[in-house]
């Protein structure tokens, strides 16, 4: 199959802001050496304690954000960022940036936070200071593991060595731009070229992008004063510091690293008597695109897992489910309890445990389902969309995309629950973490897994402009190749929907069109609403168990179960009072849902305001009218109890203004809103318009819970 993409649109490569990390620090601070303040902070407490190295000072500690939560919950952990970026100054001259200078730096913040002996982690140019500080400290340091070493005990890459970093070129080509005329003409240029050759693997846009922006964090002139002053020694003489390291050293380096040849690497573990792992296809950086197989080594190095103290036959076990379901909103937990109870019917005395979140645990724990414990330490996906949205938008595909630090976070926690109890099959709805790094690391697959979703495939929205187009269509290239290369990975891909519920756009230029490859690689289980159509059969008795009048026409607004919608809630309860005088007898619940605070809502006569209601859909049914965000749980619960409803789409969401309402418009089923023209008046008018409307939706089949568990069910 051709997965060819274009090359990216040059120059398009932007800093971004902070993104929401996955752990925050137990304590930070700074210590100051002869004026240099320089910037620490540690994570977790006990021993071991793991120092994680700065490197060249084109980034700083952030480049570590992939390892700092998974190694957190094992040991202690500290950083800082070097002298030149991050929160650290920026001093003057050559002479502040030796390799002595970053020694003592470590020292200082070992001795700040009282550090005894910690193992060392560094990365590149981080492992001439590694080394020193093993060789003239060996109190100090307990281990080493060094990755991508910048060792000169092995000759640099030819096409790097031809070229000289003091003498302008004539052309600017490739490693002619590591030269310092070049750094202050096109600083941005330059950052961009030389991440391109850390991160040698396809697909890899999002550490580059990271590390840009990291780098645009500096100037060129400080990165000039780097380099003078990190003229590397000579091999003779960095070999005799290597003669004096007496701790055990680990050397991890790939053999496609374009930056620093994997021979210096193999030279470094002789030098030092240490061990080598080869990382065959990988880069420069490594713990950035390959974040799981290095914190796996990196564990087996500081914390070795210790061996269960208890084994049970395979004969003697229950049969057993991990369930992990996605945070982002409640339609996932309601389909998915529907799913398990469907399960639990086909398979007698199964154990489903959860690997889950708030607001998802809201759900489960009103259903009386088992939370494993290890759920408390999930890093919250729902806390980082809140923050990535504004005022009714939100960018779906970036914030999913700048979840990454979460993602790996929670992929490695679920790892270590699935290593230390067996489980016959994992159940991943929309658990991107879990369908991503399976693939990326198929070894790790040790029992059944089944993908649930019910979209498929990244779309660009156009206000991304070109690269937002190459980007989704490149994550889309990277997903084919995964399931066209490890198609045992996923046991059973479940779309929930039918066919004709999948887009008619295509993955992107040269790639296939996502319904025809969905339909090879998916099963179809419908719809599945996880609501019980006996429930809502009767709607004049669910009106009545409900509390409403016979003579009141009832407006439910809700927004979900994430924090986005508080906009549009303030949005439509500015519309009540108007609403209420074109509508004789309206009556206007608000459900906030579990992550908004009901009193941060305004007040209105006569206006209801509740937090997470148990069973929505049971008022969504009784209602006669609703008004939603555009997520398709809500919607389609509407859509199959046949109540009119107005959705208003979260801008830049292309799940939301593409997906979904490709599945809503082949429904016939409500009515779509823009935000940013629908006043208060609007809303009033609309609500008037559309609650007394009889609809002509197309059907929704109730059988797709059972579907779903049914075709799940054969894996066990």
């Amino acid at each position: 199959m051709d997965t060819t993409i274009i090359d990216p649109p040059a120059g398009q490569v932007a800093a971004a802001p902070e993104q929401t990390r996955a752990r925050y620090p137990d304590e930070e601070g700074f210590v100051e050496r002869d004026g240099v303040r320089v910037f620490w902070e540690r994570y977790g407490d006990g021993e071991p304690t793991v120092l994680l190295l700065p490197t060249w000072s084109i980034v700083h500690s952030r480049h570590w954000k992939l390892q700092i939560p998974y190694l957190a919950r094992h040991c202690r952990v500290l950083t800082f960022d070097g002298r030149g970026n991050g929160r650290s100054d920026r001093p003057d001259g050559a002479e502040a940036y030796t390799p002595q200078q970053f020694v003592a730096d470590a020292l200082a913040v070992m001795d700040a936070t009282a550090t005894d002996r910690a193992v060392l982690v560094s990365l590149s140019a981080g492992v001439a200071w590694s080394m020193l500080l093993a060789a003239d400290h060996p109190e100090r340091v307990a281990g080493a593991v060094c990755i991508a070493p910048a060792a000169p005990l092995a000759p640099p890459h030819p096409d790097r060595a031809a070229h000289s970093f003091d003498e302008p070129q004539d052309l600017y080509a490739g490693w002619a731009k590591y030269n310092r005329h070049y750094w202050l003409a096109d600083y941005r240029g330059f950052l961009e070229f030389f991440f391109s050759r850390c991160f040698t693997e396809p697909h890899s846009t999002k550490p580059i992008e990271d590390s840009v922006g990291w780098g645009l964090e500096t100037t060129p002139e400080t990165l000039i004063a780097t380099v003078e002053a990190l003229l590397l020694p000579t091999p003779e003489s960095f070999r005799a510091v290597c003669g004096r390291v007496r701790c055990p050293v680990l050397v991890i380096h790939g053999d496609e690293d374009a930056v620093r040849p994997h021979a210096q690497g193999a030279a470094l573990a002789e030098a030092t008597g240490g061990r080598l792992v080869t990382l065959a296809g990988s880069g420069h950086m490594p713990h950035a695109r390959d974040p799981v197989r290095t914190n796996l080594l990196l564990r087996d190095v500081v914390d070795p897992p210790s061996a269960p103290r208890r084994w049970v036959r395979g004969k003697s076990r229950p049969k057993r489910v991990l369930y992990v379901s996605s945070p982002i909103g409640l339609g996932h937990a309601r389909r998915d309890v529907g799913i398990a109870r469907q399960l639990r019917q086909l398979v007698p005395d199964l154990e489903i445990d959860w690997l889950a979140q708030h607001p998802v645990t809201k759900v489960l724990e009103a259903e009386g389902e088992r939370i494993h414990p290890a759920s408390r330490q999930l890093a919250n996906e729902s806390g980082h969309i809140e923050s990535e949205s504004s005022e009714h938008d939100l960018h779906a595909f970036q914030a999913i995309r700048r979840m990454d630090e979460i993602l790996v976070a929670n992929f490695m926690l679920f790892h270590d629950v699935v290593r230390e109890e067996p489980y016959d099959l994992w159940i991943g709805d929309e658990a991107w973490e879990l369908d991503y790094y399976l693939h990326e690391n198929p070894d790790e697959k040790r029992a059944a897994y089944v993908w649930l979703t019910d979209f498929v495939g990244w779309l660009p929205m156009p206000a991304g402009g070109e690269r937002e187009a190459f980007v989704t269509a490149d994550y889309n290239a990277e997903m084919i190749e995964h399931i066209a290369r490890f198609p045992r990975v996923r046991d059973r891909a479940v779309f929930v929907g039918d066919p004709d519920d999948v887009v008619p756009d295509t993955f992107g230029p040269g790639l296939p069109r996502i319904r025809d490859w969905t339909e090879q690689h998916y099963d179809f289980a419908g719809y599945i609403s996880g609501l019980d159509p006996a429930a809502i059969a009767d709607r004049e008795r669910l009106r009545a168990e409900l509390g409403y009048r016979p003579d009141e026409r009832v407006c439910v607004v809700t927004v979900g179960g994430s924090g986005v919608g508080e906009h549009l809630l303030r949005r439509v309860i500015a519309a009540f009072p108007e609403a209420k005088r074109r509508v004789p007898g309206l009556r206007m619940i608000v459900v906030a849902g579990p992550r908004i605070d009901p009193a941060a809502l305004p007040a209105a006569e006569g206006l209801e305001v509740r937090a997470y209601v148990h069973e929505l859909y049971r008022h969504l049914a009784a209602c006669d009218l609703a008004v939603v965000q555009g997520g398709l749980t809500t919607s389609m619960e509407l859509t199959a109890a046949r109540r009119p409803f107005l959705y208003f789409p979260l801008r830049n969401h292309f799940e939301q203004n593409f997906h979904v309402v490709h599945r809503l418009d082949r429904h016939r089923a409500g009515r779509r809103m823009d935000y940013a023209t629908a006043t208060p008046e609007v809303v009033a008018r609309a609500i008037a318009e559309e609650i007394d409307r009889e609809v002509t939706y197309r059907p929704v089949d109730t059988d797709g819970a059972t579907r779903a568990a049914t075709l799940i069910a054969q894996l066990l």
